[in-house]
């Protein structure tokens, strides 16, 4: 798990994604990450937040989400006017609602802004280099083709979702494990429940093991 942390790191250094987060912010499990791409004039910042969300920090007046979305059903009551009162009519309204989906594990917070950011600034917004000037986008990509760094985003993408399934495959690995050792601790039990009841008889004595 370890090893993994640590390329994930390895990933973070290599998108020259520097960890900006002040002292109280770690204390509170927030980490915040400058990009070295500038958008309005000044570097974009992304964060991972303890309470599940992960926020683009700066771009508009407050920091916005990123997490994915999902609908769900909200039921209210109809209700009839008829001049004087509102009667409701038995019947319920459906309105479709959006939510964001949290993420409750910082590593996985962490990779889902190393896909974000990749797939969204790095890319997408390839002509943002890091002095801020503005230059034609194939012209960007071009030289980026030429150099070799367009494959290696790429490469970084393909490698962070590998670290990604190794990360998931372990963590059930782990949980397994602990089942068995639950499982084992059980029959550990038992076993020492029929010890502490086990009697024995010598010459016609009857023994019982002390406890």
């Amino acid at each position: 798990m370890k090893g993994i942390q640590l390329r994930q790191e390895l990933m973070l250094d290599l998108l020259q994604m520097k960890e900006v987060s002040t002292y109280r912010q770690q204390k509170n499990g927030t980490r915040i990450f400058q990009l070295p791409i500038k958008k309005y004039g000044q570097y974009i910042e992304v964060g991972s937040f303890k309470s599940g969300y992960v926020r683009r920090m700066n771009g508009c007046y407050t920091p916005y989400q990123l997490n994915k979305c999902e609908n769900y059903d909200h039921f209210y009551k109809a209700y009839d006017y008829n001049g004087e009162v509102h009667k409701w009519t038995g019947k319920y309204n459906k309105h479709v609602c959006r939510r964001r989906l949290l993420i409750d594990n910082e590593y996985d917070r962490i990779n889902y802004l190393i896909t974000y950011c990749l797939k969204n600034y790095y890319i997408n917004q390839a002509n943002m280099i890091e002095n801020g000037n503005f230059i034609p986008k194939w012209r960007y990509e071009h030289e980026l083709k030429r150099g070799g760094h367009y494959d290696k985003v790429r490469e970084l993408q393909s490698e962070n979702n590998r670290l990604h399934n190794i990360y998931l495959k372990q963590t059930t690995e782990i949980t397994e494990k602990n089942d068995e050792m639950e499982c084992l601790n059980m029959e550990i039990d038992g076993l020492n429940s029929q010890l502490n009841n086990t009697n024995v008889v010598v010459n016609g004595e009857k023994y019982y093991r002390k406890r």
